[in-house]
């Protein structure tokens, strides 16, 4: 005689009567990871995107072009550029930290991790800020601003602080409609 087939789990004498959920992907450290420590590197990644800034940037330490004529604030052409440099790191930053949080094919992240990086992206940019204007006023040469604000290494366009964040939540986007393989051939 054969024994009836079991519809659900075995329940045993000491386990019990509920099943256990396993811990969500967030909870185990896997894919999804810690929310919260996810947001504080993105945060925390506002210093060396500042340094960065001043040390590349037109009228900051110029490394990157090294023309003496685009050393001094006192240049108006220097301005534009100078801004151009923050947003084009605030969006590799983007970039990264959007890839670094979307998830995998299975295991996306939800919406208030999303809000969550995506503010930590909004906390990195203005920190960028703050450490680039810093280290100008700590290593940099000082300026005279008596005919403006702008010859003073600084930021002309706040716009570009919404960079960071906005690339951020593209990469997510962009991942949770492209979810692509998860690294694994398609058949």
């Amino acid at each position: 005689m054969t024994q009836p087939a079991v519809d659900g789990p075995v329940h045993h004498a000491g386990e019990p009567a509920q099943p256990l959920r396993p811990a969500s992907p967030e909870q185990q450290g896997g894919p999804g990871g810690n929310p919260w420590r996810k947001a504080a590197v993105i945060a925390a990644a506002g210093v060396p995107v500042g340094l960065l800034w001043w040390l590349l940037a037109p009228s900051g330490l110029n490394l990157l072009t090294g023309d003496p004529d685009l050393a001094a604030g006192t240049n108006t052409a220097t301005w534009l550029p100078r801004d151009l440099v923050l947003a084009g790191l605030c969006l590799l930053a983007g970039c990264i930290a959007g890839s670094f949080v979307a998830g995998t094919k299975h295991h996306q992240p939800g919406p208030g991790t999303v809000i969550l990086v995506v503010l930590a992206g909004a906390a990195g940019a203005l920190i960028a800020w703050g450490t680039g204007v810093l280290s100008a006023q700590w290593w940099g040469a000082p300026a005279d601003t008596s005919a403006s604000a702008s010859v003073a290494f600084s930021l002309r366009s706040y716009a570009v602080l919404a960079i960071w964040p906005a690339a951020i939540a593209l990469a997510i986007f962009l991942n949770s409609l492209f979810p692509g393989s998860g690294g694994k051939a398609r058949r």
